[in-house]
């Protein structure tokens, strides 16, 4: 957990003031895609282990009401559960569900006494991952959670509210649960330099990684874990000196566009060529010229050809 040891030492206190006092406390972990919420969440989980655990993953259809208790749900024995049996048929998505009977208020109460029988009044984590990702009903159903009692640490991961579903309510949303008594508030960004040389220093050996070599992989990186991640399975595979292929970290297209380019290809050509409309190749030629550095077509397939055919590769029509 390389440049995130601080937020998992904060959730760790989190976790203890509710394993030890029973204190609910909710934490709120945001961050751009690729920034490691999820893995600091794993991290937490396998150090608090073994722990009462209410989490899952939300169907990957449009949103349904309660698609994060739904995920919770899923595949537990509910028969023990003291709540009417139709309306916790209806909270599961169970297949022929009979016609909804309850109000929306009343169905949120139902959610709210559901979780509540499954914590059992013990120490428990729930994880709601992906919040951004989430229902109206989820979102309101999390928020109600955070305000009652449970001895339960309520983990939440969000990317930022213009990126979800429902934008204005996840942002309502994030507010309460960020500001409710005691509450964690963490927003994952970019690693550092030293920190992507850490990283380097750790696969590779140490002093191994000059830090020319990462400056460079940092810029290719932008410092997003998720990326350094990639760049060091695909490229950095071979070895340390994989990674001295240049700055730019071009895309699988912009590869593609650049291999044409080469070929002496106009626009329009290209264009018909990858099957994409003439404005994508202006945008594609756009970002090679500023991910290269280079201030013409030419100059961009020139930078290709210094650094052989894989900075160029192009992949035949499918």
């Amino acid at each position: 957990m390389v440049g995130r040891a601080p937020a998992l030492d904060e959730l760790r206190r989190a976790w203890s003031r509710v394993h030890d006092r029973g204190e609910p406390i909710t934490a709120v972990v945001t961050g751009a895609p690729g920034t490691g919420k999820s893995a600091l969440v794993s991290a937490l989980v396998r150090a608090v282990a073994p722990v009462r655990l209410l989490g899952g993953t939300a169907r990957v259809h449009s949103p349904a009401p309660y698609d994060w208790l739904a995920a919770v749900l899923a595949g537990r024995d509910t028969s023990g559960l003291d709540v009417p049996q139709d309306a916790l048929s209806w909270l599961k998505q169970d297949p022929d569900v009979p016609r909804e009977r309850y109000t929306p208020d009343a169905l949120l109460r139902i959610a709210v006494a559901t979780v509540r029988q499954l914590v059992g009044g013990r120490p428990a984590v729930l994880v709601v991952d992906d919040l951004h990702a989430l229902d109206p009903a989820s979102l309101n159903l999390v928020a109600e959670l955070a305000a009652t009692d449970l001895p339960a640490l309520l983990l939440v991961t969000s990317q930022p509210p213009e990126a979800a579903v429902s934008p204005q309510l996840t942002a309502r949303t994030l507010q309460r649960l960020a500001g409710r008594p005691g509450a964690v508030r963490r927003h994952l960004g970019a690693l550092r330099p030293a920190e992507v040389g850490e990283i380097l220093e750790h696969v590779y050996g140490s002093g191994s990684a000059t830090a020319e070599l990462v400056a460079s992989v940092w810029r290719r990186t932008d410092g997003n874990p998720y990326r350094l991640t990639e760049l060091l399975a695909v490229e950095g595979a071979g070895g340390l000196e994989a990674l001295r292929g240049g700055d730019a970290d071009l895309t699988a297209r912009e590869r593609e566009v650049l291999g044409l380019l080469a070929e002496g290809m106009p626009n329009k050509q290209i264009a018909r060529v990858l099957g994409i409309s003439v404005r994508t190749v202006t945008v594609h030629v756009s970002n090679l010229l500023r991910k290269t550095g280079a201030a013409s077509r030419t100059e961009a397939v020139l930078w290709a050809l210094h650094r052989g055919p894989a900075a160029a590769a192009r992949t035949p029509p499918g």
